[in-house]
């Protein structure tokens, strides 16, 4: 069982299973599936808590991701056990990224600023969390104490031509963005 002083991050979800033997289909939240391949932890939601386990295998099927989880060798217990849970890894065994990169839990939570003509800056709100578009992805900034209204902004995730600064210091994000828009 993880402990609560270890930080995990949610990088997919079983979704179902795949044949008779226990395989279950995995969606993988990582931007390459391959990176999905290599932690040495997974933990699998259950009832709120997470519970360390251990695949078997886990290999490419298609565009996705299929997994065979130690002890586990039935459809039904596969069903019943993992499928429609999320599976997360420590912090800690996530690859380091280059200077101006990040992950994306690390920048949910930030305020998101807008910068205007006038040198006046915005509070738009704070960043709940990104989705994937396939174009680009997406901040989805939510309202806060001190936002200049209570509207819900889909921004798009454009470095230098939206996204003008992130400072995880300052614990802020400066777009280029219309707050009207």
């Amino acid at each position: 069982m993880a402990t609560e002083s270890d930080k995990l991050v949610v990088i997919g979800r079983i979704t179902t299973v795949f044949g008779v033997k226990g395989w279950v289909k995995i969606h993988s939240y990582t931007e390459s599936v391959d990176s999905f391949l290599h932690y040495p932890n997974y933990y699998l939601e259950q009832s709120g808590q997470w519970q360390r386990i251990e695949f078997e295998q886990i290999k490419r099927h298609h565009k996705g991701l299929v997994g065979l989880v130690k002890d586990i060798d039935d459809r039904d217990v596969a069903k019943q056990q993992l499928c429609q849970r999320d599976i997360a890894v420590a912090v800690g065994d996530m690859q380091t990224l280059e200077q101006g990169e990040f992950y994306w839990y690390e920048l949910e939570g930030l305020e998101v600023w807008a910068d205007s003509d006038n040198s006046e800056s915005l509070l738009l709100g704070k960043l709940d969390h990104l989705f994937e578009t396939g174009a680009n992805d997406v901040l989805v900034v939510k309202p806060c104490d001190g936002s200049i209204d209570m509207r819900e902004r889909l921004i798009p995730y454009l470095p230098e031509q939206v996204i003008k600064n992130i400072d995880m210091q300052a614990g802020e994000i400066r777009v280029e963005w219309d707050p009207d828009f």
